[in-house]
């Protein structure tokens, strides 16, 4: 683990995984993008679809802002919905004044990239594949004010221990975690939402990964009720929809809850046989950053952009991993997808690693 203070490095920051699947990419079985397949649900779709008639007013988002705090068992206070945690990241950066911003990669680069757009200055803490990609605490700057880690991480599937992230907080410094794909986690473990024994303590979660709601954007923001009101001071008025507010409150349900836990634990049956799948490639180089614990994994294999092409003539869609600090062109993230659709997509790889190996 070491920590760089060179900006770029030529890593598109902006890159993420539906650029994979634009233009012709409805042809295409998508691996690329970690949103669960076959979602959102028609439940969901119909509480969605009800909040239309609501539209003339304005959004209100007081009773989805209660049931998120019900959910995690905080004050109304210490919560912020948010147009995707996309918006959060960028609404972190231009809220609050920070003197020395690290960032652990690899992970999702948008918070790189919002900090840099604010003005802020990054360096960052490159978790090393010998090390299984694993945080360790000390690898932070001690004088850094605002740290943000991913957990589990994206792409690397990491699932860090609480208590190792937590290790990370410190009076005066804010510590971001990325918790958008815990859920998706059976159990939620190593979740620190809901979490006030933490200083400086900032988690960010999505419904859109789980849910399917990637196109209606809506995440939420847990925190201090100080950190809470200096966000809500940079957001724009109304910035979460109608219909987005609505799906919130439903995804809070107890049935919805419920539902997603279910999903999290078909999520781990469906990744296992995948990782099965892809050990079969050893022998061609390939290699998977194991435990993986998110709904996708992430591999290195040689020549990962010819079979990437390959892939893509044969029907499938992956993500680059070049685009992520701290990886390579040899490093590609695959989406968890269901048995059928893994073993179909096994069968691409083995034509498109024979095809790269000519």
């Amino acid at each position: 683990m070491r920590t760089d203070r060179s900006r770029t490095e030529g890593h598109d920051l902006r890159h993420h995984g539906d650029a994979e699947v634009r233009d012709d990419g409805a042809r295409l079985t998508d691996l690329a993008v970690n949103v669960r397949a076959d979602t959102p649900p028609a439940w969901l779709r119909e509480r969605i679809a009800g909040s239309l008639a609501g539209l003339a007013a304005y959004p209100d988002g007081r009773q989805a802002r209660a049931a998120v705090a019900a959910r995690h068992e905080v004050p109304v206070e210490r919560v912020l919905l948010t147009a995707g945690a996309a918006e959060a990241f960028v609404l972190l950066a231009r809220a609050l004044t920070v003197r020395h911003a690290v960032v652990v990669h690899p992970q999702f680069t948008e918070p790189e990239a919002a900090l840099r757009d604010a003005g802020h200055t990054v360096d960052r803490v490159l978790l090393r594949e010998e090390d299984g990609f694993r945080l360790d605490p000390a690898a932070v700057p001690e004088d850094a004010d605002l740290v943000v880690v991913g957990n589990p991480t994206n792409p690397t599937s990491v699932l860090h221990p609480a208590a190792t992230i937590a290790e990370l907080a410190r009076p005066g410094r804010t510590l971001v975690v990325d918790e958008a794909f815990l859920d998706a986690v059976p159990g939620e473990r190593e979740a620190l939402a809901g979490r006030t024994d933490v200083p400086g303590l900032v988690v960010l979660r999505s419904l859109t990964k789980t849910w399917g709601l990637a196109g209606l954007r809506i995440g939420y923001v847990l925190a201090s009720p100080e950190t809470i009101a200096a966000l809500e001071r940079a957001q724009p008025l109304w910035p979460v929809s109608t219909p987005a507010l609505a799906a919130a409150l439903a995804c809070m349900e107890p049935r919805a809850v419920a539902e997603a836990a279910h999903a999290a634990h078909r999520v781990a049956t469906d990744r296992a046989h995948l990782v099965a799948g892809l050990r079969e490639f050893a022998s061609d180089g390939l290699r998977v950053v194991e435990p993986a614990q998110g709904p996708f994994v992430l591999v290195r294999l040689p020549k990962a952009a010819v079979v990437r092409g390959h892939l893509r003539d044969l029907g499938f869609a992956v993500r680059r991993g070049d685009t992520f600090p701290g990886l390579g062109e040899e490093w590609l993230r695959l989406a968890v997808r269901d048995r059928a659709t893994v073993n179909s997509f096994l069968q691409a790889l083995d034509q498109a690693v024979t095809l790269a190996q000519h």
